[in-house]
């Protein structure tokens, strides 16, 4: 197998990759290592420079070239507490978080039926899932904006809800039926011979197989929900307001409070962070998984 690969028209990139110590474990060379450092750098500057700007003052942060050995100080922070940020991130974390859970609750069987226990047409379906994303969302805004007004739901956090939970099911079934496809039919068989019924199946035999591509997939639901901005800003006034409206305030007609908007944005990147570093190993193997035969 190995030979072949390397004979392979991808073999010289499989020799550079490979160790020489082990011939048979692919490993990166240096120079490989060194340019994946770099790029992973470039990505993570950006970052940095928020989170080191969100120290600084107002005057500092708007010198033209920065100055990034200005004074530390945690005053930004002491006045985004001082307006309250607390309800933003609460009505964020119930949107998201309720979302994420009724997605599951309903992806996990549909993914099940077409994936493991497959119906007529299934591509088709699959397909009907797809479909809904083609419409942007912008176009959807009107006719759902009327359609909450006549329900009496504006400002409204259950609103986000049910429609984080419409945005996000499509692609949590086209993730779980990947995911659930490589589970082994033979373990399904044996809990179907011991007497178990779907319910049963479904969670004592195909969540904890395929816990990666369910902690994959409800990472990035989380993700999407949490940072949607859209329906948040137009469906919501006082009470149900997100975070990624509270960062709008900073954007005033008095120009743009840079380091107050970088300590808030340093503030609601905080969960997504923590959620993904909490779910860092499930969250690897759930995105190669199938990747590799």
């Amino acid at each position: 197998m190995t030979h072949a690969a390397v004979a392979a028209p991808g073999g010289r990139f499989t020799k550079l990759l490979r160790g020489k110590d082990d011939p048979n474990s692919p490993r990166l060379s240096p120079l490989w290592t060194f340019v994946a450092w770099l790029a992973t750098l470039a990505f993570f500057a950006p970052v940095a420079w928020m989170v080191l700007t969100s120290f600084h003052q107002e005057a500092d942060a708007a010198t033209n070239p920065p100055t990034p050995f200005a004074p530390v100080t945690f005053d930004q922070y002491k006045l985004l507490f001082s307006r309250d940020i607390t309800p933003f991130l609460l009505n964020s974390a119930m949107a998201s978080i309720l979302s994420t859970l009724l997605v599951l609750a309903l992806a996990v069987p549909a993914a099940y039926a077409l994936s493991i226990k497959s119906v007529e047409k299934w591509t088709d379906v699959m397909f009907f899932f797809l479909s809904t994303k083609f419409l942007p969302a912008i176009a959807a805004l009107l006719p759902v904006y009327l359609i909450v007004k006549d329900s009496g739901m504006l400002d409204n956090v259950w609103t986000l809800v049910i429609l984080y939970t419409a945005m996000n099911l499509p692609i949590a079934v086209w993730m779980m039926r990947s995911f659930l496809a490589e589970v082994p039919k033979e373990i399904l068989e044996a809990a179907e011979v011991d007497g178990a019924g779907l319910l049963t199946v479904l969670w004592r035999v195909v969540a904890p197989v395929a816990m990666p591509g369910l902690a994959a997939t409800s990472l990035i639901c989380f993700i999407f929900s949490w940072n949607e901005f859209m329906f948040a800003v137009n469906l919501t006034a006082t009470q149900a307001s997100t975070a990624p409206v509270f960062l709008v305030g900073f954007i005033t007609n008095e120009g743009l409070f840079l380091a107050r908007l970088c300590a808030a944005a340093t503030l609601v990147s905080l969960p997504v962070l923590i959620a993904g570093f909490a779910a860092q190993d499930k969250l690897v193997r759930g995105l190669s998984l199938g990747a590799v035969k």
